[in-house]
């Protein structure tokens, strides 16, 4: 037996071969008794940071709608418990109040869901909202427009930083923003004491105006994160493949507006809160609204995944939340904030699990195991040599063959 040629190319080899996500092997070998060729050829990336594969954006949105008329179920239910337990509290003026209400907890969970949805959770935007608290408390009786817009520059402001935080050290969202949530407890225990509101200011006079402006914006928000397109340009930041693979440029103005408009939102809600409330802002940290905001928005459908949610689940879970505040507050049950919002991020990562399952439309596709033996060529190929190479009789010597014997 003898071999004619073996090579074995790479990229960039005299074959000219220029493709960079791709090696060919060539073995060539003849026999005398059953000579034949082989020509094998295997492919297989060679890239140095794979691009994570992006998926086309398409889902099942009756999932979503699905669980968005259990929502409205649920809420009808807490509205007609509310209703038994006191009817007045549908109707004027005590109705103006659970509006505000729902507004402020509305523009905290829009602000939440931004961020998951931009895959740069938000976990600052409870510190904020006490924050903006304390500010419109301190400086409206300066006027309301004198105390609610440096609370929002600075809250925009501190969105780019933690933005750029993110995107200059590329690392999880969630991370970032809870150094910044910190920064911000820092500077709302900074008050020792009770703040007394200054100004008078009194939301409920345009609570129509306010919830209808959430309402709005959470419809129109499901609407657009609705469109292929648009919802893969916002969650471009969310992990796939290689968590830490630079995602490039692309993510840059998504995780930006994102993080300064879940901030801003979160301002709004705090100087909302501190024109509603009947005392004075008590220290604390905020992070109550945190998981309040976070939960609704994954109650609302939104993934905790990034990029998936429905359209009117916002709205109905914060009506939800809303009416079971006050009734809870009116059957004297006192339950904590934070016991609250734990159990509506439970309740959320629930939501999240159903949107996830059986939210995608099918992969035709399958996954390419790279650990498994290839398809074609070497694994139709059988190691075993065939019998004749094992019998000497069954080919000629070449060695008496050609040059070699006509110079004895």
């Amino acid at each position: 037996m003898a071999y004619d040629d073996t090579t074995i190319r790479r990229p960039g080899e005299s074959t000219g071969e220029t493709d960079p996500a791709a090696y060919r092997r060539r073995v060539q070998f003849d026999d005398t008794a059953g000579g034949g060729t082989l020509d094998e050829s295997l492919s297989a990336p060679v890239t140095a940071s794979p691009a994570p594969a992006e998926d086309d954006g398409r889902d099942r949105l009756g999932v979503h709608l699905g669980w968005e008329v259990v929502l409205l179920v649920v809420a009808g239910v807490l509205g007609f418990l509310l209703w038994r337990e006191d009817a007045a509290a549908l109707q004027r003026p005590a109705l103006d109040g659970l509006l505000v209400t729902g507004a402020a907890i509305g523009l905290i969970t829009l602000g939440a869901g931004l961020s998951l949805r931009a895959g740069v959770p938000n976990l600052a935007i409870g510190p904020i909202v006490l924050a903006a608290e304390f500010q419109f408390a301190e400086n409206s009786d300066d006027g309301t427009l004198r105390a609610l817009v440096p609370a929002l520059i600075i809250a925009a402001a501190g969105g780019l930083i933690v933005g750029l935080l993110v995107l200059v050290l590329h690392v999880p969202g969630w991370a970032a923003t809870l150094a910044a949530g910190f920064a911000v407890i820092t500077f709302d225990q900074l008050r020792v004491a009770p703040v007394a509101v200054q100004g008078d200011w009194q939301p409920t006079d345009r609570a129509f105006v306010l919830f209808g402006g959430f309402a709005i914006l959470a419809v129109l928000g499901g609407v657009l994160g609705a469109i292929g397109p648009v919802r893969r340009f916002l969650g471009r930041m969310r992990p796939v493949g290689d968590p830490a693979g630079r995602r490039g440029a692309a993510v840059v103005l998504p995780v930006l507006v994102a993080l300064m408009l879940s901030a801003v939102f979160a301002a709004g809600a705090g100087t909302i809160l501190a024109g509603q409330a009947a005392g004075p802002i008590r220290p604390g940290t905020g992070l109550e609204w945190t998981g309040i905001g976070l939960g609704l928005a994954l109650l609302g459908g939104t993934s905790a995944f990034g990029r998936r949610g429905g359209i009117f689940g916002t709205l109905f879970a914060v009506i939800g939340l809303t009416l079971f505040l006050d009734y809870q507050s009116r059957r004297e049950l006192d339950i904590s904030l934070f016991a609250i919002a734990g159990s509506v991020v439970v309740a959320g990562l629930i939501a999240t699990r159903v949107v996830e399952s059986y939210g995608r439309l099918a992969r035709a596709a399958t996954v390419q195991d790279w650990n498994a033996a290839p398809s074609t060529g070497l694994s139709t190929w059988s190691p075993t040599l065939p019998e004749t190479w094992n019998t000497p009789a069954a080919r000629g010597d070449r060695w008496d063959d050609g040059p070699w014997n006509a110079s004895r």
